[in-house]
């Protein structure tokens, strides 16, 4: 893949750190953006290690402020910018008859609105030589799981703001894309498990290819998704699941 600025949200760890690695690694020059400067600066560390480029800065995505910032910083440092990751996410489920409105309002605000500025704001940087955008989804996008009404409600928007997104910048040569794993091997499901908001064995059980998935599986979908191998590829959610939307057994 040619060398390529890509600006990657929540690049300090999970999905993340090992897309811009992998990204990295392919010979993109990459930008970490996240909330946490010890981790995204570690992470920037290990790529500069291991032979890559990169640098961290600080961003939190539902600040559109922020994203500009983010978006220039890349501009500023290596003088073009050709994609974006948004991998920035949280996840808290909550019975939804008691779901207090301001934690509906925060992972709205996470999940969909900072998926919104950080897009607009790369986009911007974009418009004259083109680009590529991949958000990061879910298999709850399409699949409604209980107590995270919020969740999926706003996965669900990112795969429509994906094809939106991806029509309107067409005529930019701005590709818009999603990538929607199922349950991920990260930091954020051990603790979901531990919670006992989910359980290994059953996720493993419902996964037909019997496993989780791991976070390099994700990112190999997204730099397959920036290549150029997937220039005729817009507006399409990827959903990286073992089969998991496939199945429709018991």
């Amino acid at each position: 893949m040619p060398t390529k600025v890509i600006l990657v949200t929540g690049g300090a760890s999970g999905i993340g750190a090992e897309t811009s690695s992998r990204l990295a690694a392919e010979g993109s020059q990459i930008v970490i953006a996240d909330l946490t400067p010890d981790a995204g600066q570690a992470q920037a560390a290990r790529i500069t290690a291991a032979g890559g480029e990169a640098f961290f800065t600080a961003c939190d995505i539902t600040d559109p402020d922020q994203c500009e910032g983010a978006a220039q910083a890349a501009v500023d440092r290596f003088g073009r910018l050709d994609g974006l990751v948004n991998c920035a996410g949280i996840s808290r489920p909550h019975e939804s008859i008691s779901l207090p409105p301001a934690d509906w309002a925060n992972m709205v605000n996470v999940q969909l609105n900072g998926a919104f500025y950080i897009a607009q704001a790369c986009a911007k940087r974009m418009w004259a030589d083109g680009g590529a955008i991949v958000f990061i989804t879910s298999t709850n996008a399409e699949a409604a799981f209980p107590r995270r009404a919020a969740y999926c409600s706003a996965k669900a928007g990112v795969a429509m703001l994906t094809k939106v997104l991806a029509i309107e910048w067409a005529e930019m040569r701005i590709r818009v894309n999603a990538v929607g794993p199922a349950y991920v091997a990260t930091e954020m499901t051990k603790r979901n498990i531990a919670a006992g908001n989910a359980s290994e064995a059953q996720i493993k059980a419902r996964i037909p290819l019997g496993r989780l998935a791991q976070p390099g599986d994700v990112a190999d979908a997204v730099t397959f998704l920036l290549s150029d191998q997937a220039q005729f590829i817009t507006g399409h959610s990827l959903y990286v699941d073992g089969g998991w939307l496939a199945y429709g057994y018991f």
